[in-house]
């Protein structure tokens, strides 16, 4: 709780949240399933601190890792990233940064889990947990699967007493089994938090006509929003659309070059879209 509030700013656990870092810190493998803006990363980052090794943070995200990253070091926490977004010769200082001890906590993709660079560093490190984030890739039946994710439960036969922490928003029975499975949980141990939102209102409407429906509700809404599309061609579509009807609009998909995502989402974060 001293972490939590001198680090973080906050002076008590959500629901579910301290049974989390209870467990971790008693060495037992964990499948929290919460849903997103539950808090499911301060259940990995307050142990991490607690702990005296390095925390790898397993994640597909991007944009995420930066993001995290950059609040973690704001807050006085040595925290780096390791994905294609950068450069290999910064990858190769971050990971010798990491080897002298600068950072408690390691983001890093799952393609770059395993190979030779990052696994060397491992096995030279002390490692005192594995975060898994969007866990369900690592399952056969998992909605968005992912091949590189099968490979991160080799990582458990190099360091078998590092605790697992597996975090996912949404999956089925058979898919809670197979994360477990994949990951050689010890034993099963599964946290759910409830995906009731009361700062949440859905309104579902079936229209002929999206688009002009779509400027009629964002002519009486203030603040920013997003938008959902089914495809890359179709955010660059609407966004032009948008505007042409003096909207302050941009687009944002996986294959815009990095500084471009980066460009697009500061600029969001800053209001000025």
């Amino acid at each position: 709780t001293q972490i939590l509030k001198e680090i973080f700013g906050y002076d008590s656990f959500r629901k579910g949240q301290e049974e989390i870092v209870d467990q971790i810190l008693n060495g037992r493998d964990v499948l929290a399933i919460m849903p997103t803006g539950a808090g499911k990363s301060l259940c990995y980052q307050v142990p991490a601190l607690l702990m005296s090794g390095i925390t790898i943070v397993v994640s597909p995200l991007i944009s995420l890792m930066i993001d995290q990253v950059k609040a973690l070091n704001e807050a006085g926490v040595h925290a780096a990233y390791i994905n294609s977004a950068l450069t290999e010769r910064q990858i190769t200082k971050a990971l010798e940064l990491a080897a002298a001890g600068r950072y408690k906590m390691i983001y890093v993709a799952p393609e770059r889990l395993l190979t030779p660079r990052f696994l060397d560093f491992a096995c030279h490190t002390e490692l005192s947990m594995v975060t898994i984030d969007e866990a369900h890739c690592i399952s056969q039946w998992g909605y968005d699967f992912r091949p590189s994710y099968l490979n991160i439960a080799s990582i458990r036969q190099l360091f078998p007493d590092a605790p697992v922490l597996a975090l996912t928003a949404s999956a089925t029975p058979a898919v809670v089994a197979d994360i477990m499975q994949q990951l050689q949980f010890k034993e099963p141990n599964v946290i759910r938090k409830s995906f009731r939102r009361d700062n949440l209102s859905y309104i579902v409407r079936h229209q002929e006509n999206k688009t002009e429906k779509l400027f009629s509700a964002l002519s009486r809404i203030y603040g920013s929003g997003i938008i959902y599309v089914r495809s890359r061609a179709k955010t660059k579509d609407i966004a032009e659309q948008l505007k042409s009807q003096g909207f302050s609009a941009d687009y944002y998909h996986a294959g815009l070059p990095t500084e471009e995502k980066r460009d697009k989402q500061d600029k969001w974060k800053r209001g000025e879209i």
